[in-house]
């Protein structure tokens, strides 16, 4: 019996085995129709509109304003026979995002095009749909089941964190529900937040969602507290966004709207890093929110997809850093590859489990960014370095490594220049 059977098996006698959550299937087709016939419709924002004072609360400025800014986003709805379904302020690019519903029989290309015309209208775009890239797969310090992190052997993660731990670093982590009162998760978050619409629909689960929570635990799951796995940063600050969602028959979703509020609060709340685990379409409005983080210096991680033009959105925009898992072939050469086989992590429910897929290669990058940015100071310029095969060199992109001397001899020779 191979190493991961007897993990697998043990996990399963144990009681780590997944937890089933997700939407009824009725409320699931319900929706799923429902965001079919959706378009988003960027309305344009007055400079005055947008007051930096303002406590955060998904809106800006006084009631009154809000509701005149609705009823006009009302009154286009009418005029090109939509229906408004919902809204959000995005002043970081100075628009208001509308949800427009169109009704059967027209086409959604030619409904985009009527809306565009009117003079209040920046662009409008479909609502695109975003799946996660990872699904679970069967049954040192002294978290049981550290060894068996692919990244305790082949990252040397223990040496690695000799010299950072991603202390204070803010990682926001936009996927399904995390289940942020997990043992090894509690006590890990700075924000959990809910950015999934559609509210009636029973998508809420109290312990929340395996996608978010297996990504999470494989960034930030504490260290040394004597239970399950040891994340890449332990002492990162993590932010809980739920942008997606699990569905009944199993995969994870998210659509344009959903991300584009999670992204917003990220790049307001000055996260440094910001997880991706997902792949779809191009959409100009993410793009617009990216390209704006990176500008502000945050390292954006998302998965590659081969099965999608150019790897996927958002993979393919300059400045994203595209993470696949090591069995993954002929990859461009701006994609980094990073454990993302048989990898335990966190579930909801207070479980481990074993998960496959480029969405916790992601994590595991996304981990070691933020040990870079705390070794490096906030301002540092990422630069990963690979192996000959193409992997991710964790050690010498934390602290570099020359020949006769390894991982460990530079972490001792970084440890001795540290000043005490």
């Amino acid at each position: 019996m191979t190493w991961r059977r007897w993990l697998r098996l043990c996990l399963a006698l144990c009681g780590l085995a997944t937890l089933a959550v997700g939407t009824p299937a009725y409320a699931q087709e319900r929706s799923a129709a429902d965001a079919d016939r959706q378009i988003l419709v960027m309305l344009k924002m007055a400079p005055p509109h947008y007051r930096p004072g303002a406590a955060y609360s998904g809106s800006y400025g006084d009631g009154a304003a809000m509701a005149a800014r609705r009823r006009l986003a009302a009154g286009i709805a009418r005029r090109n026979q939509l229906k408004l379904v919902d809204g959000w302020p995005m002043p970081l690019i100075g628009v208001d995002c509308y949800a427009m519903r169109v009704p059967d029989g027209v086409a959604m290309d030619a409904a985009i095009a009527q809306v565009s015309k009117d003079s209040a209208v920046a662009w409008s775009q479909p609502l695109q749909t975003y799946q996660a890239r990872g699904s679970p797969v069967g049954a040192a310090p002294n978290d049981p089941l550290f060894r068996a992190q692919p990244a305790a052997m082949a990252w040397r993660l223990a040496d690695l964190h000799r010299i950072a731990t991603g202390r204070n670093v803010s990682v926001a982590i936009i996927d399904s529900k995390i289940d942020v009162a997990h043992p090894d998760l509690a006590g890990q978050f700075t924000a959990n937040l809910d950015f999934v619409a559609n509210s009636d629909l029973d998508r809420r689960s109290a312990s929340g969602e395996a996608h978010g929570t297996g990504v999470a635990g494989i960034v930030g799951a504490k260290a040394g507290n004597g239970i399950g796995i040891a994340g890449i940063a332990p002492d990162a600050r993590m932010m809980a966004l739920r942008a997606c969602w699990q569905t009944a028959a199993g995969p994870t979703l998210c659509n344009s709207l959903s991300l584009a509020r999670a992204l917003q609060f990220a790049i307001e709340h000055k996260a440094e890093v910001i997880n991706l685990s997902l792949a779809g379409p191009a959409d100009p409005l993410l793009a617009r929110l990216i390209d704006l983080a990176v500008a502000r210096n945050l390292s954006v991680v998302a998965a590659f997809d081969p099965s999608l033009p150019q790897g996927g959105f958002p993979a393919s925009m300059p400045g994203v850093v595209a993470v696949a898992d090591e069995s993954l072939r002929s990859l461009p050469a701006r994609v980094y590859i990073a454990p993302g086989r048989d990898v335990p992590t966190t579930q909801p429910g207070g479980k481990w489990y074993l998960v496959n897929g480029s969405s916790y290669a992601v994590a595991h990058v996304t981990g070691l960014i933020a040990l870079m940015r705390q070794a490096g100071g906030r301002a540092t310029h990422i630069t990963l370095d690979r192996m000959a095969s193409g992997a991710i060199d964790a050690c010498a992109s934390l602290v570099g490594t020359s020949p006769g001397c390894d991982c460990s001899c530079a972490i001792d020779r970084r440890l001795a220049t540290r000043p005490r």
